[in-house]
């Protein structure tokens, strides 16, 4: 199934999407997060999707406002891929190659769960930034608690899946990570989620012998293809993801765990390292970035300008005087 949550005549509602995108209300539930928070995981979700059919339809997704799928718990976005890692070490940190730390773990940080924008909604470049990236991703939804979960128990824990724009200012990020830190602002703009959240279950025909989810991804910029990959290339799969994000902490209904950038492309700052320029160049006002997951969907959105930042005095060296 796939559910959407969308805005018309000023209303917010959760639905189940058809084939021909036409809108059928969730009865009895105001949001993903609220029915996702009720427990139950996979079988719950599609228990609810399936009593939407009972009722009238709604309308057609050409006609309403589309929102983020949930408004996240937390969102925890990993560095997967490989050929990204190579990419953007080389434009950001100056560096090449991939450190070999990267290959103990599935590392990842947590982003601005309150900064969250949907399908069609405009982005403003960051404040202070000029130097503005687009991230193509696939987000895992988590529909049920969990702590210490093996792999194969943290499948049962995935809901759904969502097509994820990292939106990432490189500039700042490349200025606060010298601090050994983040990125913090860097990537505290915005992150867009959407169109849709596809059930966990749709996706298994895309499964692999290895377990990995094997789906087309693609980036365009104002209608030119930048990049293309498979989402199977990434190193670890989306259960073991789960299961060192559940390690010694929890998980809980509503968390998004974002695969990292896919390669070949999958970003700007990528093909800046390998071209040693930036071409293409960064995102500014007007430009459009459209990613498209096979089996989840579209995610457009449009560039706007941002705020200038509100200025702030250098860190003071102090005296270090003690009582």
């Amino acid at each position: 199934m796939r559910f959407a949550t969308y805005e018309h005549h000023h209303r917010a509602r959760l639905a189940v999407v058809d084939d021909e995108g036409v809108l059928f209300p969730v009865p009895g539930v105001r949001s993903l997060t609220e029915l996702l928070g009720r427990g139950g995981g996979l079988p719950a979700l599609l228990d609810a999707g399936a009593a939407s059919f009972d009722v009238p339809r709604g309308p057609h997704v050409s006609q309403v406002r589309l929102l983020p799928p949930l408004r996240p718990a937390s969102v925890r976005d990993f560095v997967t891929f490989e050929e990204h890692v190579e990419g953007v070490r080389r434009s950001v940190e100056g560096t090449g190659g991939v450190p070999e730390q990267w290959y103990a773990a599935p590392t990842f940080y947590f982003t601005n769960p309150h900064a969250v924008h949907g399908h069609g909604d405009r982005i403003p470049v960051p404040p202070g930034s000029a130097v503005l990236d687009f991230e193509l991703e696939v987000g895992a939804v988590i529909g049920r608690e969990g702590r210490d979960l093996t792999p194969e128990q943290a499948r049962d824990h995935i809901v759904g899946y969502t097509v994820f724009n990292d939106w990432s200012a490189r500039d700042l990020q490349s200025a606060e990570m010298k601090v050994g830190l983040g990125p913090c602002k860097g990537k505290d703009t915005a992150t867009t989620l959407g169109p849709y959240l596809v059930t966990a279950d749709e996706l298994e025909p895309y499964r692999d012998a290895d377990g990995f989810l094997r789906l087309a991804l693609t980036a365009e910029v104002n209608g030119e293809k930048v990049g293309e990959d498979l989402l199977s290339n990434m190193s670890w799969t989306f259960e073991e993801m789960v299961a060192y994000a559940s390690r010694g902490t929890r998980v809980v209904p509503g968390d998004v765990l974002g695969s990292g950038t896919c390669g070949n492309g999958g970003c700007l700052a990528e093909l800046w390292g390998r071209r040693g320029e930036r071409t293409p160049p960064p995102l500014k006002p007007g430009d459009t970035v459209t990613l498209t997951v096979e089996g989840l969907g579209t995610l457009t959105n449009t560039v706007v300008p941002g705020v200038e930042p509100v200025p702030l005095p250098a860190g003071r060296r102090r005296s270090r005087e003690r009582p």
